[in-house]
């Protein structure tokens, strides 16, 4: 028999499922909830007095988006605040890289039908449509560094229809891949994390090189220089070098298992040298405190020391941090807090344990640093490009530099928030980097286009998700509602009356909506917040 599938089979994946699904009436404009045709999950949602039908499933991370929040014509994940156009599926906020599916509605009689193509049952996700190089075009755009940034701007270069040249150049040996998972799954594959596997940048002709790092830059003649002796010309740049992990200033750093998580590789090799070990980790923030809660029930004992009274003081603040703190210490990991590293001594090139400035020794197998990151500019030096104090590329709200075509984003840039009245920020959020990306390229093609994103990040910890939003620094007052020792809680971060951020635990979809309201400048007052009413929220 032949191993090819019939015709018949052919047409039966043609083959149109058609269920009516529920009556006009059952849903209400702004409303959305799960259907199911051919028991197959999808979303039914009405806006603007039409239905749409799509997917169920956010592209980022597969949550279902009926538990999330429907504002206008846009429709936001619970989890991690991906957004999507209700009508078209097309992706309208990241961390999502991909669009929804959309399936055909009718109403009939009152009832509302929806139909999917039976080949259509299995894809959750699409690719926005997108062009390639086209012959003859000789311009070229340059993407320095491999991360969120860059692979944003290409995505969107090409889906506006640029016909140029792209070239990508990180001095990573791996395609750009998801560096959000590191301090989460840290015995992940690097196959697991890529973003886009090699046959999508040779479909949409975008250059990747890999293992070269730019050395310098000259703006006048618009070239980069790199470590190969190699020079690129280029008409528009993007420089998303991101930054690297910062090390202790002591003696000790040169021993051996002395570890800082910057890539796959850094996270199975810290992963493979904990387990059954005593590991000590320095630093109390989002990837110290997320690798002390991978390493639970892996490493025979665990210490975090930190420069502050509490885990996260200064992001998420004291009354978080404490539970934080509480749930770890509960898992036997110890915390020696207001307290520093001085040496790190060795045996026979090992690390063999840690001094801390209050004189504590502390045993040690295994040293894990996390106390922050240094910008990667070396690049800049010596260019015209302006860079602050602490070495960050200065942008406007269009993600430029001071040199016209000259564009920056990620970590390395400071630009102006929008939804903190314009005030200049430094933001380490993958969210966040993609959405400069997306407008430096929008930008790069005269679609004039400011910066208007909100923050969204996610720290997890023994399987519990906190969730955030906003831009917190300087908040003055804090109102929680639910209780933050229950684990259960939605905290308001208050500054001059206005809630500027919140974060929660199991209070979903809590900080989506929060989310929808900063991006539409409506504002929040310190009495909303510390109202019993909390119907707004769309709590279910």
């Amino acid at each position: 028999m032949s191993g090819r599938p019939s015709q018949s089979s052919d047409m039966d994946q043609d083959e149109e499922l058609t269920e009516a699904v529920c009556l006009e009436s059952d849903l209400q404009d702004g409303q959305m909830m799960e259907v199911n045709v051919g028991h197959y999950s999808m979303l039914l949602a009405r806006s603007e007095g039409r239905f749409s039908a799509l997917g169920n499933q956010c592209t980022h991370y597969g949550a279902p988006l009926s538990k999330g929040v429907l504002s206008g014509n846009r429709i936001r994940c619970p989890w991690h605040g991906s957004c999507f156009n209700v009508h078209t599926g097309d992706l309208e906020e990241y961390p999502g890289m991909d669009c929804l599916p959309c399936y055909k509605v009718k109403v009939e009689n009152n009832k509302v039908y929806v139909s999917i193509k039976k080949k259509e049952l299995q894809q959750n996700k699409r690719i926005k449509i997108m062009s390639c190089r086209v012959s003859g075009v000789i311009h070229t755009i340059l993407l320095l560094g491999g991360g969120a940034a860059s692979l944003a701007c290409a995505e969107t270069l090409r889906q506006e229809n640029y016909g140029g040249r792209i070239v990508m150049v990180t001095r990573d040996d791996l395609l750009p891949y998801d560096k959000t998972r590191l301090s989460k799954v840290m015995n992940v594959q690097s196959d697991s994390i890529l973003l886009r596997r090699m046959e999508f940048y040779h479909q949409y002709d975008i250059e990747v090189w890999l293992r070269k790092e730019a050395l310098s830059l000259d703006t006048e003649k618009k070239t980069v220089t790199f470590d190969d002796g190699s020079v690129q010309n280029y008409d528009q740049l993007l420089i998303s070098t991101g930054c690297r992990a910062k090390g202790l200033d002591c003696p000790g750093m040169d021993l051996k298992n002395v570890k800082m998580l910057e890539t796959p590789e850094d996270a199975r090799q810290i992963h493979a040298s904990c387990v059954g070990c005593r590991v000590v980790i320095v630093g109390t923030s989002f990837i110290g405190m997320e690798v002390a809660s991978y390493m639970t029930g892996k490493a025979t004992s665990i210490t975090v020391i930190g420069s502050s009274e509490l885990p996260y003081q200064k992001t998420l603040g004291p009354e978080i941090g404490k539970i934080t703190m509480m749930m770890l210490t509960e898992k036997k990991v110890k915390f020696y807090m207001n307290d520093m590293v001085t040496e790190v001594r060795g045996e026979e090139g090992k690390v063999k344990d840690v001094v801390l400035k209050s004189g504590n020794v502390i045993p040690a197998d295994v040293l894990i640093v996390g106390i922050g990151v240094v910008n990667n500019s070396e690049v800049l030096h010596g260019s015209r490009v302006a860079m602050d104090s602490k070495s960050s590329v200065i942008v406007d709200k269009y993600m430029q530099t001071n040199i016209p075509g000259v564009f920056c984003g990620g970590d390395l840039a400071t630009f102006p928030l929008a939804m903190a009245k314009g005030q200049r920020v430094t933001l380490g959020h993958w969210q966040m980097a993609q959405a400069h990306g997306r407008i430096a390229a929008l930008n790069m093609l005269n679609k004039e286009t400011e910066l208007n994103s909100v923050p969204f990040y996610w720290t997890v910890l023994l399987g519990k998700t906190i969730r955030y939003t906003g831009y917190g620094e300087g908040y003055t007052e804090l109102v929680v509602k639910g209780k933050v020792e229950d684990l259960n809680f939605l905290a308001f971060y208050i500054k001059d009356n206005e809630v500027i951020a919140a974060a929660s635990l199991n209070y979903d979809p809590a900080v989506s909506v929060i989310a929808e309201r900063f991006v539409t400048g409506k504002v929040i007052t310190k009495k909303e917040a510390q109202s019993d009413d909390l119907s707004w929220l769309k709590l279910s």
